[in-house]
């Protein structure tokens, strides 16, 4: 999109508050719609929105347009959600999270949960993995990756990191069972 490109320019080499400004209202209601589906929750998606949007900014003299300004956009705001999902801010947080696998599975391993204690369960479950599995989890679940971009960046097999997600979702759901049946 040549507009994009001169409103890019015009920041970088003016500080254009008018062209930033045009960048902004041009993304924003896709970033905060890729971030609401990320944290359900508007207050928090409009807060890390806005702050994606500062990272954006600041960081703009150093984009150069190898790649799409929209991949480079939602490098920044996957970062900033997995930042939030390490925060202490949300591990205090009543949360929802949501634990999705594939539908071919034939355990249901679909859970909600609601209170901070069951939130707090999960999170311990999930240390209770080694770091590879839980940062495959993290990143498809928090940060909306996909398996090959899990993949190319932990430089593993695409379908070891599937098999790697879904056996750690399978074990966390069958550990949550036997909590709540008192195995």
């Amino acid at each position: 999109m040549d507009q994009e490109k001169k409103w890019i320019k015009a920041i970088q080499k003016r500080a254009s508050e008018k062209a930033a400004n045009k960048l902004i209202s041009y993304y924003y209601k896709e970033i905060y719609a890729f971030v609401f589906k990320q944290t359900f929750d508007q207050e928090l998606a409009k807060d890390l929105t806005q702050e994606i949007f500062i990272s954006m900014l600041r960081g703009i003299h150093h984009y150069e347009g190898k790649a799409a300004f929209r991949t480079w956009l939602y490098k920044i705001a996957k970062a900033r959600i997995i930042d939030y999902y390490r925060s202490k801010e949300y591990k205090q947080q009543k949360k929802t999270v949501n634990l999705l696998t594939d539908q071919r599975e034939s355990d249901d391993v679909l859970f909600t949960i609601e209170q901070k204690d069951e939130v707090k369960r999960v999170l311990n479950l999930l240390e209770r993995f080694d770091h590879e599995n839980r940062r495959i989890v993290q990143m498809k679940i928090f940060a909306g990756q996909t398996f090959a971009e899990i993949a190319a960046k932990l430089q593993i097999k695409e379908s070891t990191v599937k098999t790697k997600y879904y056996s750690t979702l399978r074990k966390i759901n069958e550990q949550l069972k036997e909590d709540v049946h008192g195995h």
